[in-house]
């Protein structure tokens, strides 16, 4: 007579696969919530971005910063001199 041996793992191999997929399932919604949380990565939201601590440049005059992207080579001596002119020219 055939016994019934739930094919070839028995019932050991029942658990076993019904284990695996639950492992599955588990690090599924494990890395779907990775995504999704404040630090998983591209898929959070801008809302719960961190502000950032303003930069020294707002504190800068127009005609400081003019200077150092003039020193840094960012702009010409004319461009300078054109751009320190409209500055000077005006009211503060």
């Amino acid at each position: 007579m055939m016994g019934y041996n739930f094919g070839m793992g028995g019932f050991f191999g029942m658990i076993t696969m019904a284990l695996f997929w639950v492992a599955i399932v588990v690090l599924a919604i494990w890395l779907v919530g990775k995504l999704f949380s404040n630090g998983g990565g591209a898929l959070t939201t801008g809302s719960n971005v961190p502000h950032l601590p303003q930069s020294p440049v707002a504190s800068l005059s127009a005609s400081e910063i003019l200077k150092q992207r003039y020193v840094r080579g960012e702009i010409t001596k004319e461009q300078f001199e054109e751009m320190r002119r409209t500055i000077e020219a005006q009211p503060n």
